[in-house]
């Protein structure tokens, strides 16, 4: 069973699609890296899933059911934008007024499990407003958690953090996924970050979905290559070009495609007078599979 199955949803605002025609899965226990550029519909199709929006047609189903059906909607969690905390109130206080916003019953057990997982089970009484935006962050995700749903929705919840405070995310993200068995859709523009825990991803484009792919499926499909520079690169690349060599000029280097052993490629360079001044070994990742997409081409 997937978590999210979305068949040509459309939404449009004064005349103008936001979304058109979107086709969107969601495995259950994934990590969905939902990826798009700025006024793509990202926001608009986590809105529609989560009710804020209703969309003009198309469907939308959560865990096999109609997404707005009483039943599922229970299970679904989102931090959208912002937590939407009083600044002058504790952390737990803010809790506490959710909990009780969605009729929880041991509403401090509940608060006690949700601020364990995002670590942040010594900082129950801190004011929201003294709060970093790391913890912010996880106070809004906290928020998501109570009542333990069994979908996540979480809109550039890594944007702005330092390299700490992604660390964290990441960690507790995963967590949330493993230990307490939840399907997580994340959106995010930093893409290094998003690429280290997602097991799925969704490129969407003026409010079409222009590819789904497993992590996994990426990474096989990925192409390796070495980057290297020598006194001579026209000389260099004749070489390799002789050799049979997958061979291309790029931003000031050579790239040799296709290259496992770098050692003996460095060896045969340097028996031809091509001593490298720097060789690097390179896999294409998230970042310029999804640059290729956006320019009609895929890379891998």
């Amino acid at each position: 069973m997937n978590a999210i199955e979305i068949r040509n949803l459309t939404k449009s605002f004064r005349k103008m699609y936001a979304l058109d025609g979107l086709n969107m899965t969601v495995p259950q226990g994934a990590i969905y890296g939902f990826i798009g550029e700025n006024g793509s519909g990202k926001s608009t199709t986590e809105k529609c899933i989560c009710g804020h929006l209703v969309p003009d047609k198309g469907k939308i189903t959560l865990f096999g059911k109609p997404y707005t059906d009483a039943g599922v909607r229970a299970k679904v969690g989102a931090l959208i934008e912002n937590a939407g905390c009083f600044p002058s109130s504790s952390v737990y206080a803010n809790l506490m007024m959710q909990a009780i916003n969605l009729g929880l019953k041991d509403r401090s057990g509940e608060i006690a499990r949700v601020l364990k997982i995002v670590r942040m089970e010594d900082n129950a009484k801190l004011t929201f407003k003294k709060c970093s935006l790391g913890m912010k962050q996880r106070i809004g995700i906290a928020m998501a958690l109570l009542g333990d749903p069994a979908l996540l929705i979480l809109d550039e919840p890594i944007n702005g953090l330092d390299t700490d405070g992604m660390r964290l995310m990441r960690e507790i993200l995963v967590d949330i996924t493993k230990n307490y068995g939840c399907t997580v859709l994340i959106s995010s523009h930093i893409l290094g970050e998003l690429e280290k825990i997602a097991t799925h991803y969704g490129i969407i484009r003026q409010g079409k979905m222009i590819k789904e792919i497993a992590a996994s499926e990426m990474d096989s499909r990925s192409q390796v290559y070495v980057s290297l520079k020598t006194q001579n690169l026209q000389a260099t690349a004749d070489l390799l070009w002789r050799g049979g060599c997958n061979v291309k000029f790029e931003e000031g280097e050579l790239r040799v495609y296709d290259v496992d052993d770098t050692a003996r490629l460095a060896a045969y360079l340097m028996q031809n007078g091509f001593a490298p001044s720097e060789l690097k070994k390179h896999k294409i990742g998230l970042e310029e599979y999804y640059v290729s997409l956006m320019s009609g081409k895929e890379a891998v």
